[in-house]
């Protein structure tokens, strides 16, 4: 396994938070808006997230900010910002997640380089 980066594993336990949160909140019943949100992309981010942590590449961390941005607008985009309970846990969760993901990102030293050489050639 290639260097270990805790923002990673951080991310796959709000991926598992996320999924499993419609029983915790007792929302799927309904299977609503809310619920499948919560299970596609708390999946996804569950996948990704595990990806990371066995081959650390930016595109993996790439794709967790869009699902944490996206997880984010979810409430407003999906219409379900009216309730409360999983309109604060997907703002709170997706921008966990995009944090996590840009923080890891910037500390891949793939990245560093590729920065550095960019600014250099300007």
């Amino acid at each position: 396994m290639a260097t270990e980066r805790w923002q990673d594993w951080a991310n796959g336990i709000l991926g598992l938070l996320m999924f499993t949160s419609p029983w915790m909140r007792g929302l799927a019943a309904g299977g609503g808006s809310a619920a499948w949100t919560a299970w596609i992309l708390g999946g996804a981010i569950i996948v990704f997230a595990g990806i990371a942590v066995y081959m650390p590449k930016a595109w993996e961390e790439a794709l967790n900010i869009i699902l944490g941005l996206c997880l984010l607008a979810s409430p407003w985009a999906l219409s379900y910002a009216d309730q409360p309970t999983p309109t604060s846990n997907a703002v709170m969760v997706g921008l966990l997640v995009t944090l996590f993901a840009v923080w890891a990102m910037v500390m891949d030293t793939a990245v560093q380089r590729w920065w550095h050489e960019r600014r250099l050639t300007r």
